[in-house]
């Protein structure tokens, strides 16, 4: 097991510098100089040149990304040029809204998909079996966009049980804070439990129609106790997978659904630095993202050898 730990570990490490380093390069290439962004376009060539020289964008290009990557590794993400504050408290801020928001996301997805997906495997070619898998398929064409404006009308306009959006911010109280991520989270969870749904479903029915799930059934046992006892441990490997996709797209990909609600989450934040060209932001809030979707990759890599033992033994 600690050789199987070893090598993930190494190779997550490897991917991590090796993603800093296309970050990096990615966004140097980009067209625009927050100096001037910074001065205005009236700002003289000895002004800009000054500003340039204090944000140290006149440094050698491998030399600015050592200082940057150094600064990641101790947790100094540099400082904004928009906001001239440290980075990391803007992460830590923002961070506040978009990490409880995606775990409450992963969290309702779960709860609604695996329940799904078992019954759905467990009727296979019924008509519940068609109806359940028809409303996934229907969530997985409806943007969550569309889910977000029509959760808004229904729980916050029309039955004014939940705020239509903004942060009040968790000073203001755990229940008015979780109240006001609600409605975010359910608009992320649908589309993603419909997703889900449809790989436990399938993952289920495939490890169905293996010898030793036959053999169970052969002595006896009832077919609820088979399906969760026996099968759902044994398809949970692509579900687990799906899980860590969806966990890195909820922390990653709430952009849209940010500003529809108006919450000061990550994907603002990166939004707004890129239209201001504030790219220490850019940078350090990707890799960030970037090293948090590693992490969640690794964490289910290993779960995979919890799970199965003979992946392990394999390596």
């Amino acid at each position: 097991m600690s050789a199987y730990v070893a090598k993930r570990l190494a190779t997550a490490i490897a991917t991590l510098v090796l993603a800093s380093m296309v970050v990096f390069a990615v966004l140097e290439i980009l067209p625009g100089d927050p100096a001037r962004l910074m001065l205005g376009m009236n700002a003289s060539a000895d002004q800009l040149q000054l500003l340039r020289d204090q944000m140290g964008l006149n440094a050698p290009l491998p030399w600015r990304y050592l200082h940057w990557a150094g600064g990641l590794l101790s947790l100094d993400f540099g400082r904004s040029y928009t906001y001239s504050v440290p980075v990391i408290d803007l992460v830590r801020e923002r961070l506040a809204v978009s990490l409880p928001l995606a775990l409450i996301a992963l969290a309702l997805s779960t709860v609604i998909a695996i329940p799904v997906g078992l019954f759905s495997a467990g009727r296979r070619g019924r008509a519940g079996d068609t109806l359940a898998m028809g409303t996934a398929q229907l969530g997985v064409a409806i943007p969550n966009f569309w889910f977000a404006l029509m959760l808004i009308y229904v729980f916050a306009v029309w039955l004014r049980l939940v705020p239509a959006g903004g942060f009040p911010g968790w000073s203001a109280g755990a229940w008015q804070a979780l109240r006001s991520l609600l409605l975010p989270a359910l608009a992320l969870a649908l589309p993603q439990a419909a997703i889900l749904a449809r790989v436990t479903r399938s993952a289920l029915i495939e490890v169905l129609n293996e010898d030793y799930i036959r053999t169970a059934r052969a002595k006896g046992l009832p077919y609820r106790a088979v399906l969760w006892r026996h099968a759902l441990r044994n398809a949970m490997i692509p579900v687990l997978t799906i899980l860590g996709l969806q966990f890195a797209f909820l922390l990653a990909g709430t952009i849209i659904i940010e500003n529809v609600f108006y919450l000061p989450g990550l994907g603002r934040l990166v939004f707004q630095a890129i239209t201001q060209r504030d790219l220490i932001v850019v940078e350090s809030v990707v890799m960030l993202l970037v090293a948090a979707v590693i992490a969640v990759n690794l964490i289910v890599d290993l779960s995979y050898a919890i799970i199965d033992p003979r992946l392990r033994n394999r390596q």
